[in-house]
């Protein structure tokens, strides 16, 4: 496709009202709310936020570093991401609220069946990132990931700034700074 053939498909894209454009995933925000999202909204990729500064956030401050293969330096970087975004119109985002001392929602895990459904569904390049380091296996081995159907990388991870993505949505985000304080984290899920 030549480059005003893209444009003009985008163009077309972006004309139709979201809420017919996007109700064909509306049973898959209800599928995400009934596994514990408290919201879930359809935004452009081009909403999500990217910055080459939020991987050292990875690499200096979260043990997560290195130690599991949906992290980095095994994830795409904050170069890849923006890519890796173009390739879709559109992408789910998905809001978990965490209570103090309740039960946590698996961001991961959600979003990775989620994905796998929109897949069975003939949404062919549908693509999940979770939030934070992975916890499905006590130990990666950093070599073969055996959980690969449920492991997915953090969006933090792939140079996504998530804080931007969820204030440019107009969902909460705020730094957490005890254990007592609601949190609110996400899950992204990139459709077609």
């Amino acid at each position: 496709m030549t480059t005003a053939g893209a444009a003009e498909a985008a163009s077309k894209r972006e004309s139709v009202p979201d809420e017919k454009r996007n109700a064909d995933l509306t049973k898959f925000m209800r599928r995400a709310k009934r596994r514990g999202a408290a919201s879930c909204k359809v935004i452009s990729p081009s909403h999500v936020r990217t910055a080459e500064w939020v991987r050292l956030k990875c690499q200096y401050g979260c043990p997560g570093y290195e130690s599991c293969l949906t992290c980095p330096p095994y994830s795409p970087d904050a170069s890849q991401t923006p890519k890796i975004l173009d390739g879709s119109a559109r992408a789910l985002l998905i809001q978990f609220v965490i209570e103090p001392e309740q039960d946590q929602p698996d961001v991961r895990r959600i979003a990775a069946k989620l994905e796998r459904e929109m897949f069975l569904d003939g949404y062919y390049k549908a693509f999940a990132m979770a939030c934070g380091p992975c916890e499905i296996c006590e130990e990666c081995t950093l070599d073969f990931c055996v959980e690969s159907y449920l492991a997915r990388p953090s969006m933090e991870a792939c140079g996504i700034d998530v804080f931007a993505t969820a204030r440019g949505a107009g969902y909460p985000i705020e730094v957490v700074t005890s254990d007592d304080q609601v949190q609110n984290r996400y899950g992204l899920i990139l459709v077609d």
